[in-house]
C-alpha cells in the first residue's frame, strides 16, 4: 500500500476489508435525470449545469450577474470570431467544410476514410495555405464587454406560453418551457411543433425521451430514420462529446453511435447533416498513395471556429519577436532561483511561452510578472479561482498584480482595455493553465494586442478542463513555442507522494508527522463514518486544522458516499439545521456555480424575496430562488473537477468500492495535491488505486488544436 500506513489520524486501526459498491460514479449520476423531472446533466463532468427546466416563464432580468456578464462578454466576442473567418479567403489548413453537391459527400468521407483516394480531392483546396508564421495584418479591435444591463436578455411570456402548450401536447413536462424559449427563441413553440427533435438542444434531455415527445405529437409520421431525428441526433451525439472534452469525433465514432440509436443509415444521417450545416467535416492530415488512411473528423462549428481562431491567435502571439529580441540578454533577473530565471530569459525573447511545475513552481511565474513589472511592464497573472489568485499575489507581493481568469475575461477585473479594445497589458501570465477550455482560450488570445507576451503555466499532471478541448496538453505537443519545465519539487511527504503519482508510481513515503494517513474502510457506511470523524474530530485534534479548513474530496456526487451523502453527514455533524432555504442554512458550507466549469466556494448568510445570499471568500453573491437547485450545493466535499485551482490545510480524499471505475491518473494525482499540510485518503478501493495509477492515464481527448499549430509538412518535390 502506497504513502503511510497504519494507524488512522482518529486512533483507529480498522483492518481493510472488501469493499462493497454503494451506487453510480460521478459520470452515471450525471446522466441519471429523466424527462419527467425535467431532465439531468447531459454528462458534464462533476454533474455541472444539472436540471434542465427552470420552471414557469421565463423572467425579465433586470440585469445580469457576474457569470451572465461574462457569458455575454464571451458571446460577443464569438460573434467577432466568426465574422472574421467568414471574411477569410483563403481555406483554411488541415480541414474545412465540404461544398458542391450534398450527393457526392458520402462517396468523398468513405473513399477518403478507406484511403482509396487523396483526401486532398474532396476538401476545399488542393494546396492549402500554409499556417500564419508572421506577424498578422491590423486586426478589428476587439470590442469591450457590453454593460450587463445593455445585454439584458428577455424572453416574452407569449413565446413561454406557446412552448408550454406544445410540451403538454406531446406530454412532457410544462416545467422545460422556460429552457426550450430560451434555446430556441422567439419562434420556438412553431419549431418544437415542426420539428419535435429540438427538444434534444435543451441540456438534460435524452434520445428516447425527445422520441417519446416525437411520436407524441407526428404519431405515424415519426420514423427513426427522420432526417429530422438523425441531424437533431448528430449534434446532441457532438454536443454530448463536448461534455466529455471533444472538440470533435471520429466520423466511424458517429456512425456507430447512430446506430446504437436505431438510424437504419447512419451515412445518409452524416451525409443530410453536414448538407444541412448542423456539423462540418474536417481533414486532419493528408493521404497520398501508401500513406495510412486519413482521418475524416466531424464537428460542430463553435468548437472548429474556436480552435481555428486559437491557433491563428497563438501564431501570431508566437511570432511577434524577431531575431533581434531572441539575441537580446532578457529583462534582469535580479536574485530568482534557476528556473524563474530560466523562464524570464524566454519571456524576454519570444510572445509565447509554456511553463510547467506543480504548486511550488508557481513562484517562478510570480517572479516572472514581479520583474515585468518592476520593468516597468503591464504584467498581470490570472488563476482558475479566487484561492490561486491569493496565493499568486502573496508570491508576487502585489495583489494588483493578480486576477482570476473569469474577472479578467469578464472585464470585472484586471487592467481595463486599451482604445482599440485590446486587454491593456504587455504581460499576461496565465496558471492552472491545463483548466482552460478552447472556447475560453480563444477569447482571451482575441483580446490581446500585438506586441503583448503571454505565458500559459500549469501542472500537467491535473485534471483537464471542464469544457471542451486540451488547450495546454495541445500546445506542448504541438512544440508551437518555448517550453520551460521547472526543476522545482514540491516538498514534504505530500509533494514526494503525488510526484511519484504524476510519473505513474504510487509510492510508500515516510511521513513522520503524519502528514499522509491511509484510512481503510470496508464499505461506503464506514467510509462516510470515518470521514465525518476525521473532518470533526481527528483532524483538528492532531494538527489544528478547523473543519472549515479541512475539504473532503470524492469522484462522484451520487452513491452511498457521494458528495450527497457525504454532505448530509457534515452537516448534520457540523451545522445541523432543518435547510429552510431550499435546503440551506445559514452557516452551510457551499460551492456556487456561475457558470459550467466555475466553483466558488462560500457559506449560506441568508434568504429572501430576491434569492440565496451567499458570501464567497468575502464576495456578497445573491442566486436567485429558481436558480439555487441547480446552481448551488453543499461543499464540505466535492469531486475533484471542482476542486482543481485550489488548495486547504487538510484534505480527505474518500475512495469507496464503487469509486474505482472513475479513478485515473490525473484524477488521484488533483486530489491528492489538493492539501498543503495533510492529507488522509479514507481508502475502500484495494488494488484499483495503484492500478489507476500506473495504468490509467488522462481519458484522451479528440481535438484539431494541436494539427492546427503544426506547421504544414513539406511535400517531397517531384
Amino acid at each position: 500500500m502506497a504513502a503511510a500506513e497504519g494507524p488512522s489520524a482518529d486512533g483507529g486501526d480498522s483492518p481493510a476489508g472488501t469493499p462493497v459498491g454503494a451506487g453510480a460514479t460521478d459520470s452515471e449520476d450525471a446522466l441519471d435525470g429523466n424527462l419527467s423531472s425535467g431532465g439531468g446533466t447531459a454528462g458534464r463532468p462533476d454533474g455541472v449545469g444539472e436540471g434542465a427546466a427552470e420552471g414557469g416563464a421565463a423572467a425579465v432580468v433586470p440585469q445580469l450577474s457576474e457569470a451572465e456578464a461574462e457569458i455575454a462578454a464571451q458571446r460577443a466576442l464569438r460573434e467577432r470570431i466568426e465574422r472574421r473567418k467568414a471574411e477569410k479567403t483563403a481555406p483554411v489548413e488541415a480541414g474545412a467544410k465540404l461544398s458542391g453537391q450534398a450527393a457526392d459527400l458520402l462517396a468523398a468521407v468513405r473513399a477518403v476514410e478507406s484511403g482509396t483516394k487523396s483526401g486532398e480531392a474532396f476538401f476545399a483546396s488542393a494546396e492549402p495555405a500554409p499556417r500564419r508564421v508572421a506577424p498578422a495584418p491590423p486586426r478589428t479591435p476587439a470590442p469591450t464587454p457590453v454593460a450587463p444591463a445593455a445585454e439584458a436578455v428577455t424572453v416574452a411570456p407569449e413565446a413561454v406560453a406557446s412552448v408550454r402548450a406544445v410540451l403538454a401536447e406531446g406530454g412532457a413536462p410544462e416545467a422545460l418551457a422556460g429552457a426550450v424559449a430560451g434555446v430556441l427563441g422567439e419562434q420556438a413553440g412553431q419549431v418544437l411543433r415542426d420539428d419535435p427533435w429540438q427538444l434534444l438542444s435543451v441540456p438534460g434531455v435524452r434520445p428516447e425521451q425527445a422520441d417519446g415527445f416525437a411520436r407524441a405529437l407526428l404519431g405515424a409520421e415519426c420514423g427513426p430514420g427522420d432526417e429530422r431525428r438523425t441531424a437533431a441526433l448528430v449534434g446532441w451525439l457532438l454536443e454530448r462529446a463536448a461534455v466529455q472534452g471533444h472538440t470533435a469525433l471520429e466520423s466511424g465514432a458517429v456512425r456507430k453511435a447512430l446506430a446504437e440509436h436505431k438510424v437504419p443509415d447512419p451515412d445518409e444521417a452524416i451525409q443530410s447533416a453536414v448538407a444541412e450545416g448542423v456539423v462540418l467535416v474536417f481533414q486532419d492530415g493528408g493521404a497520398d498513395e501508401g500513406d495510412e488512411p486519413v482521418e475524416v473528423l466531424l464537428g460542430l462549428e463553435r468548437y472548429a471556429l474556436a480552435e481555428e481562431s486559437l491557433a491563428d491567435g497563438l501564431a501570431r502571439l508566437a511570432s511577434t519577436f524577431g531575431n533581434e529580441a531572441k539575441e537580446s540578454t532578457g529583462w534582469d533577473a535580479g536574485p530568482v532561483p534557476p528556473s524563474a530565471a530560466e523562464l524570464i530569459r524566454a519571456v524576454a525573447a519570444n510572445g509565447l511561452v509554456a511553463h510547467s511545475g506543480g504548486e511550488t513552481a508557481r513562484a517562478e511565474p510570480a517572479a516572472l510578472v514581479a520583474v515585468a513589472r518592476g520593468a516597468g511592464l503591464r504584467a498581470y497573472a490570472a488563476s482558475h479561482s479566487a484561492d490561486g489568485e491569493r496565493r499568486v499575489a502573496a508570491a508576487i507581493g502585489d495583489a494588483s498584480a493578480s486576477v482570476t481568469l473569469a474577472g479578467l475575461v469578464a472585464g470585472t477585473e484586471g487592467p481595463g482595455r486599451d482604445e482599440d479594445g485590446t486587454l491593456a497589458l504587455d504581460l499576461l501570465v496565465v496558471l492552472d493553465a491545463p483548466q482552460l477550455d478552447v472556447e475560453t482560450a480563444a477569447i482571451l488570445v482575441e483580446s490581446l494586442a500585438d506586441g503583448t507576451r503571454l505565458v500559459l503555466s500549469g501542472d500537467p499532471g491535473v485534471l483537464s478542463s471542464a469544457g471542451a478541448g486540451r488547450v495546454f496538453a495541445d500546445l506542448l505537443a504541438a512544440r508551437a513555442c518555448p517550453y520551460v519545465i521547472s526543476r522545482t519539487p514540491d516538498p514534504g511527504p505530500i509533494g514526494e507522494l503525488v510526484s511519484g503519482i504524476a510519473i505513474g508510481e504510487l509510492n510508500q513515503v515516510e511521513a513522520p508527522g503524519k502528514e499522509v494517513v491511509i484510512v481503510p474502510v470496508r464499505d461506503a457506511g464506514e467510509a462516510v463514518h470515518r470521514t465525518v470523524q476525521l473532518v470533526a474530530d481527528s483532524v483538528p485534534r492532531a494538527f489544528g486544522v478547523s473543519p472549515a479548513q479541512t475539504q473532503v474530496i470524492t469522484p462522484g456526487h451520487g452513491g452511498a458516499a457521494g458528495t450527497r451523502a457525504l454532505n448530509a453527514a457534515l452537516k448534520q455533524r457540523l451545522n445541523p439545521g432543518p435547510g429552510r432555504f431550499g435546503g440551506f442554512d445559514p452557516g452551510d458550507r457551499i460551492a456556487y456555480v456561475p457558470a459550467p466549469g466555475r466553483t466558488l466556494p462560500g457559506t449560506v448568510v441568508s434568504a429572501d424575496a430576491d434569492g440565496l445570499h451567499l458570501d464567497c471568500e468575502g464576495t456578497p453573491v445573491v442566486v436567485p430562488k429558481e436558480k439555487v437547485e441547480t446552481a448551488v450545493r453543499h461543499a464540505w466535499a466535492l469531486t475533484a473537477h471542482q476542486a482543481t485551482g485550489m488548495r486547504w490545510p487538510a484534505v480527505v480524499v474518500v475512495l469507496p468500492g464503487d469509486a474505482a471505475p472513475a479513478l485515473s491518473r490525473p484524477w488521484i494525482y488533483t486530489a491528492f495535491s489538493r492539501g498543503e499540510r495533510h492529507l488522509s485518503v479514507v481508502h475502500g478501493v484495494d488494488q484499483a488505486l495503484p492500478r489507476a495509477v500506473a495504468e490509467i492515464p488522462d481519458r484522451p481527448r479528440t481535438t484539431r488544436l494541436r494539427t492546427l499549430l503544426q506547421p504544414p509538412a513539406e511535400q517531397p518535390a517531384t
